[in-house]
């Protein structure tokens, strides 16, 4: 039997093919290690999602409950622009009509300290647009128009003056302006850490027209929205200093501290304050007017030129005075004691 040839077909194989017997393909190390990681971050991110719509709802179920159940201090005034409110302390002696800083919740409240240590004075706590129980929206928020509406409450409440400024923070923009508007109606200006419209204050951009409309408050309403700002101020995160306040009070600030966060008048006048100070920079509280300022140890500390500029602002005041206190900014939480016997003293009503 003839033999038969056998050719044998042989394939080319790649040097870096693996063996016959090697394991089926697997995923490299690398890649699955990049999904693990894109599902931790999916659940995370889910989970984030989760907690904050419950957040967000579990706020405004509370909110409307509050609004429902809370009962608000002082009273309403209606004015041309909106709905103002005021409380009013003492039915006799001097009037000191008291404006607070930036974003200052609850004003009226804020106060309290303070306006429990001022005896024989008839005091009036102005919560402007913004603020504690007034309107949360405004008009614009120009130095002009905030005096405007100030000098109209006053004239409602019929309060014609003479009467004491007393303002603290950015109040004391509202104070200047005021007291050379209506310098007849105006006795004398108290500070507590006030601004000073100076070139650190305002930036060097072109203030913005007056009639713009207000600013948005999307973005700065999210973290009252989604009640983060509810939860911090449950942990006591935004509490006033000090032993002055009673435990209703800290309850009924950290309630209008949720509920009013970032709201649309409060985020206007602050974009405004550069626009408002370069309008005051060339202004001085008018040479006769007494001028009694407490300015806060640690702000100096963090503004070398606070001090200065404070001092400064007042060379032409004829009686003027400066007092530094060691405390914060919000001098009143935790120095009223020692504030208000100074006010006497300087208003002349010492015992």
């Amino acid at each position: 039997m003839p033999l038969r040839s056998f050719s044998r077909r042989t394939r080319s194989v790649p040097d870096d093919a693996p063996p016959d017997d090697a394991p089926p393909d697997q995923p490299p190390p690398r890649r699955k290690r990049r999904s693990r990681g894109l599902r931790a971050i999916a659940a995370v991110a889910l989970t984030v999602v989760g907690l904050v719509i419950a957040s967000t709802l579990a706020n405004l179920i509370i909110e409307g409950v509050e609004r429902s159940n809370s009962t608000a201090y002082g009273e309403r005034i209606q004015i041309g622009p909106g709905t103002i409110n005021v409380s009013r302390t003492g039915e006799t002696g001097p009037t000191l009509v008291l404006l607070s800083g930036l974003g200052t919740p609850a004003p009226a409240l804020d106060f309290a300290p303070l306006i429990r240590e001022l005896h024989g004075y008839q005091i009036v706590v102005v919560e402007g647009f913004g603020y504690g129980y007034s309107d949360m929206t405004a008009r614009p928020r120009t130095i002009e128009n905030t005096s405007d509406e100030l000098h109209e409450l006053l004239s409602k409440l019929a309060i014609t003056g003479p009467y004491v400024l007393v303002g603290h923070s950015i109040a004391g923009f509202s104070t200047l302006y005021y007291a050379n508007k209506y310098p007849g109606e105006v006795s004398a200006v108290i500070g507590i850490d006030p601004t000073v419209p100076t070139g650190t204050t305002a930036p060097t951009e072109r203030p913005a027209p007056a009639e713009l409309p207000p600013s948005g408050n999307f973005w700065e309403r999210i973290p009252s929205t989604i009640g983060l700002v509810r939860w911090a101020a449950a942990l006591g995160l935004t509490d006033p200093a000090g032993d002055g306040y009673i435990a209703a009070e800290r309850d009924q600030m950290r309630m209008l501290q949720s509920w009013n966060f970032g709201n649309q008048a409060l985020t206007d006048e602050t974009n405004r304050i550069g626009e408002n100070a370069l309008k005051l920079q060339a202004l001085r509280y008018p040479d006769q007017l007494p001028v009694l300022e407490f300015l806060a140890r640690e702000t100096i500390q963090q503004q070398p030129e606070w001090q200065a500029v404070h001092e400064r602002q007042l060379l032409n005041v004829t009686r003027r005075e400066l007092v530094i206190l060691d405390g914060p900014h919000y001098l009143h939480w935790t120095h009223s004691k020692e504030m208000a016997k100074r006010i006497d003293e300087f208003l002349g009503r010492t015992p």
